[in-house]
């Protein structure tokens, strides 16, 4: 009975381990904000573009590569894995996504180009743990990666917010329609986009028809 007792109280404190730990690697609100992430001058362009691209559902996570200009130079979508919300985790798969589609700026002796996340998920704009964790999670995926961090943006059924920012729309939202691809991709000075997503590269060649 003792060795039986014993073994639940180790289970036990385990799990409150773990899940200390998962609270840990998470930032609230206050803390995204005193981090200093630069502000985008057109949230709207970029999470419209995103939209367009991606077509995110709930549960879909678009990780976004942007250059000194606030151009898309690439971007991957990805569906979020049914596992507890922990930025460790996370970091490691924006991680694995970034290395896909994009090299890393290691060498540069300051970051150059900044990574932005917008996430689409169900409930409202308001904060949770799970945005903490994404938050967590894009911070130190950019900084392993040689990128400056940047905005992360949730896609509700309201509408999008940039969180920490408080700047926000109702479109696109995480039941809207894409607008026109051809609108966001045929205009001057265009960067050349590197994606993970095989939708956006037919979408592109139907827009160049």
């Amino acid at each position: 009975m003792t060795f039986g007792f014993a073994s639940s109280a180790a289970t036990s404190f385990k799990g409150s381990a773990g899940s200390a730990s998962r609270l840990a690697r998470l930032l609230e609100p206050a803390e995204w904000a005193e981090a200093q992430i630069p502000l985008l001058r057109n949230p709207r362009e970029v999470v419209s573009g995103l939209h367009v691209r991606h077509e995110p559902a709930p549960s879909t996570a678009v990780v976004a590569v942007l250059d000194t200009e606030e151009r898309l130079v690439a971007s991957a979508s990805f569906a979020r894995r049914p596992v507890p919300a922990d930025g460790w985790e996370f970091r490691n798969t924006l991680l694995a996504q970034l290395r896909r589609v994009i090299p890393h700026d290691l060498r540069r002796r300051s970051p150059v180009r900044t990574a932005v996340l917008l996430y689409c998920r169900e409930g409202d704009e308001r904060w949770t743990e799970e945005d903490g964790a994404w938050m967590w999670g894009l911070r130190d995926a950019c900084t392993l990666h040689g990128l400056r961090c940047g905005a992360y943006i949730t896609l509700t059924r309201g509408g999008w917010q940039v969180l920490g920012e408080g700047r926000g729309g109702r479109r696109p939202s995480s039941g809207s329609r894409p607008s026109g691809f051809a609108d966001l991709v045929s205009g001057p000075g265009t960067a050349p986009l590197r994606t993970a997503s095989g939708a956006a590269e037919a979408m592109r060649r139907t827009a160049a028809r």
